[in-house]
């Protein structure tokens, strides 16, 4: 039964290992009453081992999810398969797609303001905060988790020699799977 939003989710890697760079990954979220959804994504790790992508000017891109990428999934009510994905990169590139089911019918997204991007970090910390606007006019605003009633959150950590580690909430597959509906465990 999925829980409600709370202010710290930890994430798991989908297969722990000692060798793994990546030591924690949390999410601190907060949806505001003016409409927007705060997501800030905190992984510590000894960045020397992670390969983090260089910052560009904030866009709108495609396949971010191939290297290190932060990730939100927003089911748009708990009776439609239909959701919407989230990937926001430490490049400051970011990614808004739906879905009409489990993987079907992937279609782009461009709110009528992009999200805002933030990115600090120092030798063993990477914080990316991320706010998008989700009540915004216009023809596909984004649903809130409280209209939903389900969120997931993940993120891929790709390494020093470009392995790629996933992490989420929760892991119901026998492979990585963010989009699979049983990942959708944070309830508004």
């Amino acid at each position: 039964m999925p829980s409600r939003v709370p202010r710290n989710a930890p994430l798991a890697p989908f297969a722990p290992s000692t060798a793994n760079a990546a030591r924690a990954l949390n999410v601190h979220l907060q949806e505001t009453s003016h409409g927007s959804l705060s997501l800030r994504y905190v992984l510590d790790a000894d960045l020397s081992q992670i390969r983090i992508p260089a910052t560009r000017t904030p866009r709108q891109a495609d396949e971010l999810w191939e290297h290190t990428c932060f990730e939100a999934f927003i089911r748009t009510t708990a009776d439609s398969p239909a959701y919407y994905e989230l990937n926001v990169s430490p490049s400051t590139e970011w990614a808004l797609y739906k879905f009409d089911d489990y993987h079907l019918n992937m279609t782009p997204i461009t709110p009528d303001r992009a999200p805002r991007i933030s990115v600090t970090r120092d030798a063993h910390r990477l914080e990316l905060e991320v706010d998008l606007d989700i009540l915004s006019p216009g023809p596909t605003p984004t649903p809130t988790p409280t209209q939903t009633g389900a969120l997931a959150l993940a993120a891929v950590v790709e390494d020093a020699d470009g392995e790629l580690d996933y992490w989420a909430l929760n892991h119901p597959a026998p492979n990585p799977d963010f989009h699979h509906r049983d990942s959708f465990i944070i309830s508004a």
